[in-house]
């Protein structure tokens, strides 16, 4: 399956690196002037309003998006039409918008976890950069399912979707997070 918006990056079981060791990514953005994405499966344990300042009371979690940018908030969510400049990723999710709607919206109670997840730093990939990590076999592709991205438990979200992958993938679950130690 090819890369593109609304699609899933599942890593290999062992990839290292530090920010997509076990990671699932939504692309947001795939063409050939690059890719844009966030890891959907990393929560950071940390208050919400303690990390991002200027901002309603928000009861939700806040994830790692990736290496890029980790001063910046990014965020997905349900409410395209009601949040100006909002992209659409796919059928009833979007990313981005105006922060200062979303921050209204929170305020007033219209916005609540299951409807948006903020992000610090994002996932980016130069031209071609994503397409030669995807002939190393550092990444598979998957379609999303809005319900899963937003509602399952992001902790095991990689192994869930392993094991959906089917017989050649789901063995990926039983392998060691530290092959080392086997």
């Amino acid at each position: 399956m090819k890369p593109g918006a609304g699609k899933i990056l599942i890593s290999e079981p062992f990839l290292q690196d530090f920010y997509f060791r076990r990671s699932v990514v939504l692309l947001a953005e795939h063409n050939e002037d690059g890719s844009f994405g966030l890891i959907i499966n990393k929560p950071i344990d940390v208050d919400f309003n303690e990390v991002v300042k200027d901002f309603p009371h928000f009861d939700g979690q806040l994830y790692l998006g990736g290496p890029v940018k980790t001063d910046s908030l990014f965020y997905i969510h349900t409410q395209g039409e009601l949040i100006p400049d909002s992209l659409k990723i796919m059928e009833g999710l979007y990313w981005g918008g105006d922060i200062e709607q979303i921050k209204e919206m929170v305020r007033m109670g219209q916005l609540q976890p299951g409807d948006i997840r903020f992000f610090v730093g994002y996932s980016g990939w130069m031209s071609k950069q994503l397409d030669r990590e995807l002939n190393e076999n550092s990444w598979v592709v998957s379609r999303a399912n809005r319900d899963r991205i937003l509602m399952h438990d992001p902790v095991s979200l990689w192994n869930e979707i392993v094991k959906s992958l089917g017989r050649d993938y789901a063995v990926w679950a039983n392998y060691p997070t530290d092959p080392t130690l086997n």
